[in-house]
């Protein structure tokens, strides 16, 4: 089992910065690879980054690329997503996301690929 929590969001104005951390509780989190997903009540929940589960691959939306950046600390079973240069648009709750994986280079894109979530936190970007 993992229990995930997210921290971090909040109110900012367009071309702040925020950073997002996903803490997991567990011994198991080296195994797993971990995604951000983030979802606005006009929408579907959106891919937004993913890393592998030794952190050596990364991968991320296009309206976030060279925004944002996904990084995780093993040894404090902690992923970030640090975001700058925020932009309206931007605005939903962010949730992290954890699937297992025996494969050290593999990360997910797709919501069902993921087994557990956290609950989410509301990042807001005021123009």
């Amino acid at each position: 089992q993992v229990q995930l929590v997210e921290s971090g969001g909040g109110l900012v104005q367009a071309g702040g910065s925020l950073r997002l951390s996903c803490a997991s509780s567990g011994r198991t989190f080296s195994s797993v690879a971990m995604g951000w997903f983030r979802q606005t009540p006009a929408k579907e929940r959106e891919f937004v980054a993913a890393i592998s589960r030794n952190g050596a691959s990364t991968t991320y939306t296009d309206s976030v690329k060279g925004r944002f950046t996904i990084y995780r600390d093993n040894g404090k079973n902690t992923v970030y997503l640090e975001m700058n240069s925020l932009k309206p648009e931007d605005t939903a709750v962010y949730s992290c996301a954890a699937a297992w994986t025996y494969d050290d280079r593999l990360y997910y894109v797709k919501p069902n690929e993921y087994s557990y979530w956290g609950q989410g936190t509301q990042v807001t970007v005021s123009s």
